[in-house]
């Protein structure tokens, strides 16, 4: 295999957008993690190669930064195919899918991420374009409007998608292959960093590499971008090694805990220990008490807290659980609703 291309050479680009990129990997023999959707994707696309046709239309769900527009680039590359990109939120009328759509070459990829935020109308043209390979292009108006039927070449549709259940059923009916990723084991996120700290040309002590994983969420997305915080930390204030020291500096100034946690989480765990004293909490209520969006609490900070069994959800609302208590360094015996009390002294 070709030695990958250092980031560090000179007059390389050092944005961080063009580092996300070219960290990624360029087909599934490098592509680390995810083994099961690995090999089953791997199978379609040799068998549909075998055969000299597109593979089946592929969707991808999971939580945010496991690599789901990776492995449609991935796909793509694979197949020797161009790329198109959109996303749910970009196509707001059925005329512009159809643009997209006539567009189209044969064996092309169209990768929709967020693939579950397309209008009504757009989702129902495009699993007929899915399943039939044809668009109907509506020409006129009122009564005198009149469906001319375009046809399409083959190609194949990658979307990606956080909430697959939001997806009508027609829609997710049309994809042959369907693959979940997961979160990913300490092990696998030392695997990736270590990759992207040789693309980087950065020295990453083993040590360190544990330390930065164990604090990723189970992310290659957010440990590739503490691993450059390191690295930042390590050239302006240490030996410009990405050692243990460095790395705990680094993560302390960047106020990422041992368990991952940053500002906005123990934020989060603080209000329900400290100020509403254990008591179940709505969404907005809690939103407003930290100072952030109701999306960014239920969407970024939620999951991760109520995975690593921090808080808990309840028909009353949000709850620290007595881990949570104890990650933030409050006594629940306190508050008896905390420990399974039913009287609950107000703040």
């Amino acid at each position: 295999m070709a030695e990958p291309e250092r980031l560090g050479a000179p007059g390389a680009d050092e944005s961080e957008r063009a580092i996300e990129a070219a960290l990624r990997p360029r087909n599934l023999e490098e592509f680390v993690g995810q083994h099961v959707v690995r090999d089953q994707l791997g199978l379609v696309l040799q068998a549909a190669i075998a055969r000299g046709v597109s593979p089946d239309h592929v969707l991808l769900s999971g939580p945010p930064g496991l690599g789901k527009t990776t492995l449609s680039m991935i796909v793509a590359a694979e197949l020797g195919a161009h790329l198109r990109v959109t996303s749910g939120p970009a196509i707001q009328h059925a005329g512009d899918l159809a643009a997209v759509l006539s567009s189209l070459d044969e064996g092309e990829v169209l990768f929709v991420d967020e693939i579950h935020r397309l209008a009504r109308p757009v989702e129902e043209m495009l699993y007929v374009a899915m399943e039939d390979f044809r668009v109907d292009v509506m020409v006129g108006k009122g009564p005198g409007a009149t469906a001319i039927p375009l046809s399409l070449p083959p190609f194949t549709v990658v979307g990606a998608t956080t909430r697959a259940g939001l997806l009508p059923a027609p829609l997710r009916d049309r994809f042959g292959f369907t693959g979940h990723l997961d979160y990913y084991a300490t092990d696998e996120l030392r695997q990736v960093l270590s990759r992207s700290a040789r693309l980087l040309d950065i020295e990453l002590t083993d040590d360190a590499g544990e330390q930065i994983a164990s604090r990723s969420r189970g992310t290659p997305r957010i440990a590739n971008r503490l691993l450059r915080r390191v690295r930042d930390w390590a050239q302006v204030r240490g030996s410009g090694v990405a050692d243990l020291p460095a790395a705990l500096a680094a993560l302390q100034v960047y106020e990422v805990d041992a368990r991952g946690l940053d500002r906005l989480d123990r934020a989060v765990l603080r209000a329900l220990t400290e100020r509403f004293a254990g008591h179940p909490v709505g969404l907005t209520t809690l939103a407003a008490a930290v100072g952030e969006e109701t999306e960014t609490i239920e969407t970024v900070v939620e999951p991760f807290l109520l995975r690593e069994g921090l808080i808990s959800r309840t028909p009353r609302g949000r709850q620290a659980t007595p881990a949570g208590f104890e990650h933030v360094g409050v006594n629940p015996s306190a508050w008896p609703l905390a420990r399974g009390g039913d009287e609950l002294p107000m703040p």
